[in-house]
């Protein structure tokens, strides 16, 4: 039997009667830690006890030590009846708790919880908080691991050196202003000790803490907060009564160009390499995705949280993989199976044709590429590359006869066939024709600017240039590119 007593907040006054009988005994006693207000009382009882505090200096973080610790107590157990005592309440804030109730289990060894008051209640009245405030508790040895809820008051406990309030400041600098009123609670329940206070987020770890500190976050403001939340109650303030005209005035329609022109902004920060400009293009295109949401909620369709509930439902339903019992040997085993997933979520509306569902709007290259992997899959393709090569110069034969007739209509369409031409060609290589050319404008763009500058440095206008000297500048251009 292991025996887990909380030796309460910090006045022994807060250790509860079963607590006491507990540690009398005269089983023997290990602390987790004897830095705690209450061990001098235990001393002055009498009550012999060891700690594992030795283990600390050895340990490389918190997780191994925490294990170590369980490791311990589960082998004495198996030895005879131990009392292990923590700080607070055991099942409040006490991960070797959690461990040893787990690891316990697994052995057949029994747990008995003997509880005190917790380190919470006291922080609370120090607070002047009630937990049906809102209050999220979480260690802030683990607080990169649980982003704080900005619309909750938020509790850190273990704040205990400036090491972990300075890693916990910038953690919060993330999500709250750096003048966000934070309070320093220690040793809530030492009464002649226990103070409380009020900092800016910015000077967190300029005060005064230690083992017994815990920190307080109160919530934001609802137009301060800076999560997707806050993002979902800025968007309906500004559609909403007093918000702003143009953001009231658009519609699914209006906004179709906008959705475009964020999505190709977010493809040229890709290109670019730029994480700046690619983290707040993102953020522009995730607008547009709050935007349409707020406008269904409007009119009472869906909401934001039916878009991210069914993303998630597709998102588990088609890697089956992943979250379920389902085995795959490659990346294109998973793309067999993501669309006959998702044939079978269609079977509500059958395809007449392949093409069908092909998206008319793309741009005019991935449509193209879309179209001819939609033939290819039913076997309408050519034997090899040779063959699509041959087809590329009989569409330049076709459109030079076209030309030559001066038929625009015919013109037209044999570009067509030739530029849908190319994009086989590309695919049979591997290669996305809308990428290759978006890269080739991209060096045209940086060669012609440098044949500009270059003109500019001759005293010379663009349009009074011969057709010879284009082409040497041209030239000079691709070398001084091919040299970068």
């Amino acid at each position: 039997m292991i025996t887990v007593v909380g030796l309460g907040a910090g006045s022994s006054s807060a250790l509860s009667a079963q607590a006491w009988e507990a540690l009398r005994s005269g089983k023997p006693v290990w602390l987790r830690t004897a830095i705690h207000p209450t061990v001098t009382a235990l001393q002055q009882a009498g009550i012999p006890f060891q700690s594992f505090d030795s283990l600390y200096e050895q340990a490389e973080d918190f997780d191994s030590l925490y294990a170590r610790i369980v490791e311990q107590v589960l082998a004495m157990a198996q030895e005879g009846d131990i009392i292990y005592a923590v700080p607070g309440h055991p099942l409040v804030g006490e991960e070797t708790v959690r461990l040893l109730l787990e690891r316990a289990k697994e052995q057949g060894i029994a747990v008995h919880i003997v509880g005190s008051s917790s380190f919470l209640e006291p922080t609370l009245e120090a607070l002047g908080l009630c937990i049906t405030d809102g209050v999220q508790v979480i260690d802030a040895l683990s607080a990169s691991r649980y982003p704080p809820d900005q619309y909750m008051h938020v509790l850190y406990y273990q704040v205990y050196d400036r090491l972990v309030a300075s890693e916990l400041k910038l953690l919060l600098l993330r999500y709250y202003p750096e003048g966000h009123t934070v309070h320093v609670v220690r040793a809530a329940g030492v009464p002649t000790e226990q103070s409380v206070q009020a900092v800016p987020l910015y000077q967190l770890d300029r005060v005064q803490v230690d083992h017994l500190t815990s920190v307080h976050v109160p919530p934001l403001p609802a137009d301060d907060r800076r999560d997707f939340a806050g993002l979902v109650h800025i968007v309906a303030r500004l559609r909403g009564p007093g918000g702003c005209p143009w953001d009231r005035e658009q519609t699914h329609e209006t906004l179709r160009t906008y959705l475009l022109e964020e999505t190709y902004e977010v493809l040229d920060a890709i290109n670019a390499h730029d994480d700046v400009k690619l983290c707040e293009e993102l953020g522009d295109v995730l607008l547009q995705v709050v935007l349409h949401a707020q406008l269904a909620s409007e009119e009472g369709r869906f909401d934001i949280q039916d878009v991210v509930y069914e993303q998630c439902e597709k998102l588990v339903r088609r890697h089956p993989h992943v979250f379920g019992d389902v085995q795959v040997k490659d990346s294109a085993e998973v793309l067999r199976n993501w669309e006959r997933i998702k044939a079978e979520e269609n079977n509500h509306a059958p395809r007449q044709s392949v093409m069908d569902g092909v998206i008319p709007s793309l741009p005019a290259l991935m449509f193209a590429l879309e179209v001819s992997k939609r033939a290819v899959k039913v076997g309408f393709e050519w034997p090899d590359l040779q063959g699509v090569l041959d087809k590329f110069r009989e569409e330049q034969e076709e459109l030079a006869e076209a030309i030559a007739q001066g038929d625009r209509a015919r013109i037209e369409a044999e570009i067509g066939d030739l530029l849908f031409t190319l994009v086989n060609i590309a695919r049979h290589l591997k290669i996305d024709a809308e990428q290759a050319l978006h890269a080739m404008v991209r060096r045209f763009i940086m060669r012609f600017q440098q044949m500009e500058q270059m003109a500019r440095e001759q005293g010379r206008r663009l349009e009074t240039l011969t057709l010879e000297e284009w082409d040497a500048l041209w030239e000079q251009a691709k070398r001084n590119q091919a040299e970068v």
